[in-house]
């Protein structure tokens, strides 16, 4: 009968306190590269809760082979220095008792290299749940992030993590989630929109974490929506909004979640604000958050005059700038400003422009008649445009050229054409009054004679001095833009300044528009009050500065808008031909968008968009997708590339495409590949051309 054999009975190590005189460090052991907590955070872990984890050691032995009491340490020897290190600051025993386990036979640098291999790794869940079980036994995270040695914006990360939905924890434990997709799910603290979220992304065929963050922040306005920066971010959580924050990501502050709410407080605030201004006396006041760009059109500007300072004012900008003097003349030398010097100047500039901003102050008979518009700027201040006079509230003046009631009926219109159009058979032939002995005016007539003699002289005498003509005609459109009805030029010019019917989302807090409104607003600080001294003003001026008031001035007739029931292709084609010769790039004033461009043209337009931006195996990848999600996912792809519609290019201008050449798929035009998002299709049929300008003209 056969009979097996014993296996062998497995006999652990003996372990004991050994003192720590008695130990050093084995050059056996295998970690040479430093890595993970360093020795110094070891130690105060170790100072703290004490050694968790005992040494692993064998005997020295000498020549002959016999031990010699002391034992080195092939294993462990991270937690020896932290203990060496605790030992050479005094906060340990050099005798202490250090629980050791005690290896015989086999090879030393094995038991070395077997303690770190066979070692397996703590989840990253069951951290982020040890971290929340810590928070709820009472430790804050300041208290965790000290005792682990990590920052409190860690804490707060993987307590993040572990509060969102457990149906997605248990996907995430199982690797049917990455952690940037867990990451991204953190952004709503909605368990049912979590899994809601998650439901749509098993059919969707972009699967990314920014997808994620799209769907879960849809409807929600951004924090760094004028709107909300208007109403303020704290006022809105009082009171009782919810933000929506991204721990992992940038986010511009987050998302606010309750639209309603924000639409009540803006609607509110703008209230309270615009019941203060109309009790400064204005006839009228319109409010709204936005308004369409060029609504002043057609409405006289008062000048007001800039409200004086107050002598402690005075004494406070006085002081400032005396600051602001001291610290550039002490680091006027330096290649580097400090932070706080730098941040302190900034300060100083901010206040002292504050002091050049003046409120304007009008006349009380004047406001009674003006009015004043009331809406949040771009940057989410409040914007109130004051001293606007409406046609019907303007004072009726009695022409210049008004007749006395007894002035003669017959008499003739003014030369310079208009007299060639009337009948010959209705002139009335008026024989010269006869002599008087004294001294009396010179008639009508005569003075028409006189005055058309001088007219053609003015001509052409105006005509051989191209300077004084410039200045005439300045002076000119100048009244035009900025006195709305100043009559104080003999030039029969005409400027139009054209309003826009159809206006695209934003115009009027666009980049262009903003900057005009600033351009637009310095310029009418430095034109005089008065329009009867403005032709001696200009006259005083440089010709640099009489070159840019007329630059500026004309700028505000361009009209490049293409309207189907207006053609003028001879004037688009003059407009290309003013973009090259001003170099005009609008990739900077210009973003496509869902709302600007992308969600209002056919599929094959945005396909045509990412081929030409990002490469034609990138367009093929959203080929398949519907109109909506097409277009959410090619904003994506075209952000910060500069790519640009047909109508918003300036003919013969090369645009530099932002592109990725290290990427397989970027073809000639193309760059790295976006995210792809998801939306509703909305059944946009195509298009031919025309309607496509038509369409990026608004």
């Amino acid at each position: 009968m056969a009979t097996t054999k014993k296996k062998p009975t497995i006999v652990l190590s003996p372990s004991r306190d050994i003192p720590f005189t008695q130990l050093v460090l084995s050059q056996s052991n295998v970690r040479r590269i430093k890595a993970g907590v360093s020795i110094e955070e070891l130690a105060e872990d170790i100072a703290r809760r004490g050694i968790l984890q005992g040494l692993t050691v064998r005997p020295v032995v000498d020549e002959a082979g016999a031990e010699t009491g002391m034992f080195e340490v092939p294993a462990g020897g991270r937690r020896f220095r932290a203990l060496e290190l605790l030992v050479k600051q005094r906060r340990l025993a050099k005798a202490a008792p250090v629980p050791c386990v005690v290896r015989e036979g086999g090879i030393a640098e094995e038991d070395s290299l077997a303690e770190n291999v066979q070692r397996a790794p703590l989840h990253p869940l069951d951290q982020f749940r040890a971290f929340l079980t810590l928070r709820e036994k009472g430790q804050s995270e300041e208290e965790i992030a000290a005792t682990f040695f990590v920052s409190v914006n860690v804490v707060k990360q993987r307590l993040k993590l572990a509060s969102v939905s457990p149906v997605l924890l248990d996907v995430y434990a199982e690797d049917g989630m990455t952690l940037a997709q867990l990451e991204a799910f953190t952004v709503s603290g909605d368990h049912e929109r979590q899994e809601q979220v998650f439901e749509r992304l098993k059919t969707s065929y972009d699967k990314s974490a920014h997808a994620i963050r799209r769907m879960l922040t849809e409807g929600a306005v951004r924090a760094s929506d004028k709107r909300a920066q208007f109403i303020g971010i704290d006022a809105y959580v009082e009171a009782g909004g919810t933000v929506l924050r991204d721990l992992f990501e940038g986010d511009d502050g987050g998302w606010l979640q309750h639209v309603p709410l924000i639409d009540q407080m803006v609607a509110s605030k703008l209230k309270a604000e615009s019941e203060a201004i109309a009790a400064e006396g204005w006839k009228w006041t319109e409010v709204a958050p936005d308004f369409a760009y060029g609504h002043t059109y057609g409405l006289r500007r008062l000048h007001g005059e800039p409200m004086p300072l107050t002598f402690e004012e005075e004494a406070t900008r006085d002081a400032l700038k005396a600051e602001f003097d001291r610290l550039v003349v002490e680091h006027e030398g330096a290649d580097e400003l400090p932070d706080e010097v730098d941040e302190r100047l900034g300060e100083l500039e901010t206040a002292l422009e504050a002091f050049d901003e003046r409120p304007l102050s009008f006349d009380p008979g004047e406001i009674a008649r003006a009015g004043a518009f009331v809406s949040i700027a771009g940057d989410g201040r409040l914007r109130v445009e004051r001293g606007y006079v409406r046609s019907e509230d303007e004072v009726s003046v009695g022409s210049e050229s008004d007749a006395s009631d007894d002035d003669v009926a017959g008499e003739e219109a003014p030369t310079g054409g208009d007299a060639d159009d009337a009948d010959d058979t209705n002139i009335e032939v008026t024989t010269e009054p006869e002599e008087d002995e004294g001294l009396s005016p010179i008639s009508d007539r005569l003075v028409t004679e006189l005055t058309a003699h001088r007219t053609l002289g003015l001509r052409h005498a105006l005509g051989e001095h191209p300077d004084a003509a410039f200045r005439a005609a300045l002076h000119a459109l100048t009244l035009k833009v900025f006195y709305h009805y100043g009559s104080d030029s003999c030039l029969e010019l005409e400027l139009k300044t054209v309003s826009f019917g159809t206006q695209a989302p934003g115009l009027n807090d666009s980049a262009s528009a903003e900057a005009i409104r600033a351009r637009h607003e310095r310029w009418a600080k430095a034109l005089p009050k008065d329009s009867a001294d403005l032709w001696g003003a200009l006259g005083d001026w440089d010709s640099d500065s009489r070159a840019a008031l007329f630059a500026h001035v004309v700028s505000l007739s361009v009209n490049a808008v293409y309207e189907t029931w207006n053609r003028r292709p001879r004037a688009l084609a003059h407009a290309d031909q003013l973009a090259d010769a001003v170099d005009l790039d609008m990739t900077p004033r210009w973003k496509p968008t869902v709302d600007t461009f992308l969600g209002r043209v056919t599929k094959a337009r945005i396909l045509q968009a990412v081929g030409e931006a990002k490469g034609q195996r990138a367009a093929d990848r959203i080929a398949h997708l519907k109109k909506g999600d097409m277009a959410t996912e090619a904003e994506t792809m075209l952000a910060d590339t500069g790519w640009l519609p047909e109508p918003l290019r300036t003919p013969g201008q090369t645009t530099e495409l932002a592109v990725a050449p290290s990427d397989p798929d970027v073809e000639e035009t193309a760059g790295a590949e976006g995210e792809t998002a998801v939306a509703e299709d909305d059944g946009v049929a195509d298009d031919d051309d025309v309607a496509a300008m038509t369409i990026a003209a608004e």
